[in-house]
């Protein structure tokens, strides 16, 4: 029997990184056995699915009350998992204040903690800093300076490049895309991206319809809206926030072909978080949104101290793409930014060599594979113990 690996991811980014990683570990070593926390990429990558991250996934001091009973029964079946089978190492992908609590309960059994994807303690809660060092053993980071920030710390930190670059590709030409699709080649695409989330679905799906009517409204020549679906977001949620109560545009909805959908686009509206940087790679223009609860928000406020809260402002080091905050996440505002992305050819070509240095400072691809020598070489120390 090999060696016994707990993953642990709360969203649909860190279902397909950890799928990612699952894979690369099962060709360094196919012995390995897999469990853990997580969706439908994860099972699909071979791991036992002991709790559903999709009941646990939710962004918002105050949003997380909601799920705190679906919280509460994952924490205690996971840890239940590692008193009665204790795996050989735990992998945590984001997700922190769930995260760490699971791996305090690890260390105190002695099982080994690799932290993939670290939570981004550079931005707000920097004390975290203290909890991180006590309950992981590696890090794995994935963004550029996070390497010299977390060793500069005292933590066993190693850039293994952003995962996305493994995963990221259009392998359909936007004519192929459209013909399957059954939409003209002279049409102009824009794509509606509301979250991976189901509360971020149905906070700003709605939003972004009234944009589209407003912006179809204001040109003269038919749009088509394309909505890549998330893995993690079911069909009926999209239905019931009103993709099919609007006439006037024309709304279509992609389950199966989400990055040739969002390389067609000609620009797109999108909520903050992974799908920012998968369209910096796809060098598709973009508006990113940004809204939480009114007291979640305050608190934010107090909170974070950035000048910029996308990911891709954050790599360029200025703003490479609008970002819309909060109040300003209307109707009106995101059909303006959406039209002058449409019409205004030189703020096109800026946002676009922009995304290009974007995808430069991410580097080249493996981080599954580098990550997964991580693993490896953790789990050969513990063989040496």
């Amino acid at each position: 029997m090999g060696k016994k690996i707990m993953l642990v991811t709360g969203e649909a980014s860190g279902d397909l990184h950890g799928a990612n990683l699952v894979r690369s570990l099962q060709k360094k070593d196919p012995s390995l056995e897999f469990c853990g926390m997580g969706g439908a990429e994860l099972a699909a990558a071979g791991v036992d699915i002991l709790c559903d991250s999709d009941k646990v996934s939710v962004v918002g001091i105050v949003e997380v009350f909601s799920q705190l009973g679906e919280i509460y029964k994952a924490q205690k079946t996971l840890r239940k998992e590692l008193v009665a089978a204790p795996p050989d190492l735990l992998i945590l992908i984001d997700l922190p204040d769930f995260n760490l609590l699971l791996a305090a309960k690890a260390k105190k059994l002695g099982i080994p903690v690799y932290y993939y994807i670290c939570p981004q303690v550079w931005a707000w809660r920097s004390g975290r800093i203290k909890t991180l060092k006590k309950r992981a053993d590696r890090f794995g980071v994935i963004l550029p300076f996070e390497e010299k920030y977390f060793k500069d710390r005292g933590l066993d930190a190693t850039y293994v490049g952003h995962p996305l670059l493994d995963s990221v590709c259009r392998t359909k030409t936007r004519t192929q895309f459209l013909t399957e699709h059954n939409i003209s080649c002279a049409t102009r695409i824009v794509g509606l991206l509301p979250g991976s989330r189901k509360r971020e679905v149905t906070s700003l799906l709605p939003v972004f319809l009234e944009a589209a009517v407003k912006l179809q409204q204001a040109v003269n020549d038919k749009l088509v809206f394309v909505i890549p679906k998330a893995s993690s977001i079911d069909i009926s949620l999209f239905k019931e926030a009103g993709i099919e109560r609007n006439p006037a545009i024309d709304v279509r909805l992609i389950e199966d072909d989400r990055y040739n959908a969002m390389a067609a686009c000609d620009c797109v509206v999108a909520a903050s978080g992974t799908v920012t940087l998968e369209l910096a790679l796809l060098n598709v223009p973009m508006v990113v949104t940004y809204k939480l609860s009114p007291i979640t928000y305050m608190l934010a406020k107090k909170l974070v101290k950035l000048d910029y809260f996308s990911l891709v402002n954050l790599i360029a080091g200025f703003e490479a793409v609008p970002e819309l905050l909060q109040d300003e996440v209307d109707g009106q505002t995101i059909c303006n930014e959406l039209s002058i992305l449409l019409n205004a050819y030189p703020r096109i070509k800026a946002m676009r060599d922009a995304l290009n240095l974007v995808n430069s400072k991410l580097g080249g691809s493996g981080a599954s594979s580098r990550s997964a020598d991580v693993v490896i070489e953790m789990l050969e120390n513990q063989c040496g113990k």
